[in-house]
């Protein structure tokens, strides 16, 4: 799904070299800069630097004058606010609304029945200058404005890390990315019933041995064991320890009654 991120008005250099790490770590390299305060801004060093490698995304950046030349061929246009409009379009967090647009959730516009976004579809995420954010106009003109759930008392996030998160939802909402040479999950081998068992009687014998356990008042003692052990899940080895532990205490003098 062809995907652009467009930078409105942006005034610190670094941002955009941040901008660009962000987009790449997530597979995107579609990148605009409407109006920045630094025409040259995308060959200054403090660009390059807080690319940190990400060169590619800043060799096809495209600087605009205009957001309508940033938005050619987008069709679905998401804002980003910290906070909500009076008038405007919904506000919703990115992993709510990236999920609804993949699957086809969204009520359209028109009577035309929702249908998942088709690969044609332009995804458009616009970003604001760092002091001001967007500016009401522009919001108004997208089809949601993306709101990052954060602390009430801190929600400030700089222009780097809100593009690295709207960049992460959206790419775990097409798909995301397969963890390269990561082993097969594999279930934990686990003991079976009779090996808990086993070891279950081995720690009654063990506990009466010592004096723990009266088996003429034994309560719900083993039973309670019982429960316990398996919520642990254990293993044949860790049988193999438990089982050790009790023999042990078999062997040790009981104390003195």
């Amino acid at each position: 799904m062809k995907t652009r991120f467009v930078l409105i008005q942006t005034s610190h250099a670094g941002n955009v070299g941040a901008a660009a790490r962000a987009m790449k770590t997530m597979g995107f390299d579609d990148l605009v800069l409407v109006a920045p305060r630094w025409a040259n801004v995308l060959r200054r060093e403090e660009t390059i630097q807080r690319a940190s490698g990400a060169l590619d995304v800043l060799a096809q950046a495209r600087i605009v004058e205009t957001l309508d030349e940033a938005l050619d061929g987008m069709s679905h246009l998401c804002a980003t606010a910290m906070t909500q409009r009076d008038f405007g379009p919904p506000t919703r967090a990115p992993r709510q609304h990236l999920e609804m647009l993949v699957q086809g959730k969204l009520q359209p516009q028109s009577a035309e029945p929702a249908t998942p976004a088709a690969p044609e579809t332009g995804v458009a995420f616009l970003f604001g200058c760092e002091r001001f954010g967007m500016a009401n106009e522009d919001v108004y003109r997208c089809d949601v404005a993306l709101s990052i759930p954060s602390n009430p008392q801190f929600g400030s996030l700089n222009l780097g890390a809100a593009i690295q998160l709207i960049a992460y939802e959206w790419r775990q909402a097409l798909g995301g990315f397969a963890l390269e040479n990561a082993a097969p999950a594999q279930l934990p081998d686990r003991a079976d019933a009779a090996q808990v068992g086993g070891m279950l009687t081995h720690w009654e014998q063990a506990l009466t041995h010592i004096g723990f356990l009266d088996p003429a008042a034994p309560k719900k003692l083993m039973p309670r064991l019982n429960q316990l052990f398996n919520r642990a899940q254990l293993s044949p080895e860790e049988i193999h320890i438990l089982r050790g532990v009790a023999k042990a205490m078999l062997q040790s003098t009981p104390p003195n009654r």
